[in-house]
């Protein structure tokens, strides 16, 4: 600790790299952090519980956590929420395992001052596991606004894997979901702009995607009041180059106000491979409106197949979405494949196999020969932003 105390006192005049590990260390480091500051969390075992706010960094030199060593990660243990950091920006969070917290793994948010959003925050390479059954969220994100989650895994979840409240200009990529709970992504409150890109479901919960849901009034990011006559639970949302293995209902549209799903492969969704839902019914709230449905695979049996594939529920603009160029495969019985959409598809294709072949992970790879070559998940092209 003298070395430790030595260096925290440089600390005051010029941001420095510091290595920590226990949890008391971190806590004390984070709070003389400046912007610069890179704090290396040595491998090993941390009590989870750890609280971190008013932390900021800037644009050219954020804050940066992260494990001393990719490969043998520090693993938080425990806690309310394993880690939580409130009223933050410019933070990047990296190389970390968080299990078994008893409510939230990772929550960020902006500290109840809903006016001021946290920002600027990138989470990568975390991973969230064991959480209890109920409305407990791998990775919880309450009033963020511009921030990244790439190549994060979150295994066996209570509520959303990542749930997002008045989240804003986010992308979420490359990240994997595992034996959820309610969902695996989860965007409502007033979020938008928001990208889910490259992200695999493998049984991702009762809903792989939920875009929007049923939000407190006094939760939405911006308020009601500032939302003004045309109020959403989510707005502006785009799922793409995204795999979905089982699972309830891989994608929901649940009071959204426009959404993109492109480019994505489902093999074996349970009853349905979307929702149409309105769960939040009070006055000046749009009907879910506005879906595209695209360029996807959907691989599907009969038996586990209802309503045509799809769920319309009321108070909805079902007659507002848009099919095009889906490719539809029902693999025990092909002359079914034609699923019962809500409006006239565009050039979908019905009943010819794509040839997938499954992989040891369960995830369907796409033969050259294939006759879908040019949608679904592996077809998906990013974008150069």
């Amino acid at each position: 600790m003298n070395m430790l105390s030595a260096l925290l006192g440089t600390m005051m005049l010029t941001p420095q790299t510091i290595s920590v590990s226990t949890s008391a260390e971190l806590q004390l480091v984070v709070r003389r952090a400046k912007p610069g500051t890179t704090i290396l969390i040595e491998a090993g075992s941390y009590a989870g519980g750890v609280s971190i706010s008013n932390l900021h960094g800037t644009k050219e030199n954020p804050i940066i956590i992260t494990g001393a060593k990719p490969l043998q990660r520090p693993r938080f243990t425990g806690g309310n929420s394993g880690i939580q950091l409130s009223s933050v920006s410019h933070i990047e969070l990296r190389d970390l395992i968080i299990e078994k917290a008893n409510h939230n793994g990772l929550n960020i948010d902006d500290g109840g001052t809903i006016t001021i959003p946290s920002h600027h925050i990138t989470l990568k390479r975390i991973v969230v596991s064991d959480l209890p059954k109920g409305n407990y969220d791998g990775i919880k994100l309450s009033g963020l606004d511009d921030f990244r989650v790439e190549d994060c895994t979150v295994w066996r979840w209570g509520g959303s894997g990542i749930d997002m409240v008045g989240c804003h200009r986010g992308a979420i990529k490359g990240c994997t979901f595992r034996e959820g709970g309610d969902s695996g992504i989860q965007a409502k409150g007033g979020s938008s702009d928001v990208s889910v890109e490259a992200c695999r479901f493998l049984d991702g919960g009762q809903r792989g995607v939920n875009l929007g849901g049923s939000t407190g009034a006094a939760f939405f990011r911006p308020s009601l009041l500032a939302m003004g006559e045309t109020k959403y639970e989510a707005r502006n949302i785009v799922v793409e180059g995204c795999t979905f293995v089982g699972g309830g209902a891989p994608i929901a549209f649940v009071g959204v106000d426009g959404a993109t799903v492109r480019f994505n492969t489902f093999q074996n969704p349970g009853r349905w491979v979307m929702r149409v839902l309105q769960e939040t019914s009070e006055p000046g709230f749009v009907p879910a409106r506005r879906g595209v449905f695209s360029d996807n695979i959907v691989v599907f049996t009969v038996t586990n197949w209802a309503s045509g594939g799809v769920n319309i529920g009321s108070g909805t603009e079902p007659q507002s979405f848009k099919f095009a160029r889906n490719f539809w495969f029902c693999s025990d019985q092909p002359a079914r494949s034609k699923p019962a959409l809500p409006t006239v598809e565009t050039n979908g294709i019905y009943g010819v196999d794509p040839l997938l072949t499954i992989s040891t992970d369960g995830i369907g790879k796409v033969a050259r020969h294939s006759p879908a070559g040019e949608v679904g998940a592996h077809a998906w092209v990013p974008s150069s932003k």
